[in-house]
This record gives structure tokens, C-alpha cells and sequence, in this order.
């Protein structure tokens, strides 16, 4: 039962210190990768889905490729709408996937739930193809790196910019799953600094993932 139960995040009211700390820094973007880091969908096609079957999804998106109606049926990673939500008070959010823009920006809107949090997004065509993987250019969403912070499941994603991002193990049924909430303390940290890379730079994608 207890794995089950919300967990709560305080989020206390700043120090003179800390609003003087974040008043000299600059405000920080947090990129956000969508399929295995925030959702995970299978569509009618898929013959052996990863979620258990009988799992109802959070909800279903009807999308038109190349002519061809397609069912997608997405769920959406344990505390997902707390995470943004609490982490939209401290970052300006960026969806950036190497998903279609039809699919992704579907998918970006129901997360959004109509509260202009995920206004800026960046899709497939926004990717560099190198050897048969897409990998993000963080310079297409802002020039100065050192504000900004990538989240992400895929290395190969972010290989351009290792010392921007945070790893995040890949999600597709696991209901158990917290590893949104454990960043919490990091993003809430992280937004003090005058380079974020000073501190994701410390080989952090070497360690356990979250």
C-alpha cells in the first residue's frame, strides 16, 4: 500500500539568502524527453506489448501517418503530473523527442493539460541523424549551455552535451517506479548554480541511473 501513496515534495518558501542567490543567477531551461523518461505508448500495431496486458492506458491518441489512422496507447510514468508541476515553478520547460511531430505534440498537449507549461517544443525534425540515432542539439533551444539541463533515458540523445544532462533509466509499466521524484532535490539545487555543468559535469552519467 505504501508504494502506492503520494509522495509530497515541500516546497518551502526561500531564504533572503537563497532569493539573493536566484536573483544573480540566470533562469534555467529544463529539456524534457518524452517516450521511456515521461510516457510510455505501444500503438494497435505492436504484437507483444511491454505493458502488462489488461492495463488500461491513461489515455489514447488517434493520429493520422501517412494516411493510415493510428491508436496510440500511452501511460504515463508514475508522479509525472506532480513532477511538472513542480518542477514548472523552478525551470522554463522544453519538450524536445525524436518522435513525429503529429505523435509528440499530441502527447505534449495532454501532459500540458491545458496549464502553458510545455509551450516550447522540439521534435524529430529538430534532430540531428548520426549513424542510425537521433541525437539532440541543445544550441537549437538556447545558445548559452550553461543554463541549460537535459533529462532524458537515451545516452545517444544527449552524447553532443553529456555535461547537460541527467540520466534517467528508461520506463514502460512499472507502477512502483519514483525515479521522477527522486530529482526532485537535484533540479531544486541545480537552479542556484551559475553552470549546471559544473555539477553534471562530475561524471554523473556514470553513476546509477535514477
Amino acid at each position: 500500500v505504501i508504494q502506492y501513496q503520494t509522495v509530497r515534495y515541500d516546497i518551502l518558501p526561500l531564504s533572503p539568502v537563497s532569493r539573493n542567490r536566484l536573483a544573480q543567477v540566470k533562469r534555467k531551461i529544463l529539456v524534457l524527453d518524452l517516450d521511456e523518461t515521461l510516457i510510455h505508448s505501444h500503438h494497435d500495431g505492436v504484437l507483444r506489448p511491454t505493458v502488462r496486458p489488461g492495463t488500461p492506458p491513461d489515455f489514447i491518441l488517434k493520429v493520422v501517418i501517412d494516411k493510415h489512422p493510428v491508436r496510440f496507447f500511452v501511460h504515463k510514468r508514475p508522479h509525472v503530473d506532480f513532477f511538472l508541476e513542480v518542477v514548472s515553478q523552478w525551470y522554463e520547460l522544453v519538450v524536445f523527442t525524436a518522435s513525429m511531430e503529429i505523435y509528440g505534440c499530441a502527447v505534449a498537449d495532454k501532459l500540458d493539460n491545458s496549464r502553458s507549461i510545455l509551450k516550447r517544443r522540439y521534435y524529430r525534425q529538430h534532430c540531428t541523424l548520426e549513424l542510425g540515432s537521433y541525437i539532440k542539439d541543445l544550441s537549437v533551444v538556447h545558445s548559452d549551455l550553461s543554463s541549460i539541463v537535459i533529462l532524458d533515458n537515451s545516452p545517444g540523445a544527449y552524447r553532443s552535451h553529456p555535461d547537460n544532462a541527467i540520466p534517467i533509466k528508461s520506463w514502460f509499466s512499472d507502477p512502483s517506479d519514483t525515479a521522477l521524484l527522486n530529482l526532485l532535490p537535484m533540479l531544486d539545487a541545480l537552479r542556484f548554480t551559475a553552470d549546471v555543468r559544473s555539477v553534471l559535469s562530475r561524471n554523473l552519467h556514470q553513476h546509477r541511473l535514477w
